[in-house]
């Protein structure tokens, strides 16, 4: 017993099991889904089918979907039902030019505060693993760790909240995009040289890594992605 009298948890990590709402799980599996391009923009979301793939009733299911609704993944259409959020021209500049104002953002603070950017060195290692193991689902993993590591380091938690909500978006254009099987070690490669620039702290250098990393809007044409 502790000195409160309330049981310690086991040093060994046994602690409680954590009890997951349904609807929570169910929101969970089916964001997945989207984000990794299994379910893609403009496919629609029908409770039915969706409460039998999954052997659950329909409730969770529509209150799986309204999460998603929240999270802008998912839309409403008028005497139609809930879709996948399509993916529009104007939408992917928008999101790219926001997630270039917010990284840029990083970059700036990470060199003005004299932050340690070596933790990116983590990420980047991982990328070459997967990309030498040609492991798609590993490397957008580690790419995603990366950039938010990133806005980690700048230690600046409004940026942080905002850029996961816009990294919802950002990861399914990649994982729809990374579908079309592109070079994966030059995926790799562009990463380490941005670390490089932040240990060296070249503020000029850095800013443009980072902006020609987020601005390339050539591999992620909407409509390319909506003919994956």
């Amino acid at each position: 017993m502790t000195p409160s009298g309330m049981t310690a948890v086991p040093s060994d990590g046994m602690g409680p099991i954590e009890n997951v709402p349904l609807r929570v799980q169910v929101a969970d599996r089916i964001r997945t889904a989207i984000l990794s391009g299994r379910l893609k923009p403009g496919e629609p979301l029908v409770e039915t089918a969706l409460a039998e793939q999954m052997t659950v009733s329909r409730a969770p299911i529509r209150e799986a979907i309204q999460i998603l609704e929240n999270d802008g993944l998912v839309e409403t259409i008028a005497y139609k039902g809930k879709r996948v959020k399509p993916l529009t021209a104007r939408e992917v500049e928008e999101i790219y030019s926001l997630r270039e104002a917010y990284e840029v953002m990083a970059v700036r603070r990470i060199i003005e505060r004299g932050a340690d950017a070596s933790p990116l060195r983590g990420p980047c290692e991982d990328m070459n693993r997967a990309a030498a193991a040609d492991d798609l689902e590993a490397l957008t993993a580690a790419d995603e760790a990366f950039h938010r590591t990133l806005i980690q380091i700048a230690d600046h938690d409004l940026l942080l909240a905002s850029w996961r909500s816009l990294y919802l978006r950002i990861h399914q254009i990649m994982a729809l995009r990374m579908r079309r099987r592109p070079e994966l070690p030059q995926i790799a490669a562009n990463h380490p040289p941005i670390v490089d620039a932040l240990v060296a702290r070249d503020m000029d250098r850095a800013v443009k890594l980072i902006s020609d990393h987020t601005r390339n809007l050539e591999e992620i044409d909407p409509q390319t992605i909506a003919d994956t």
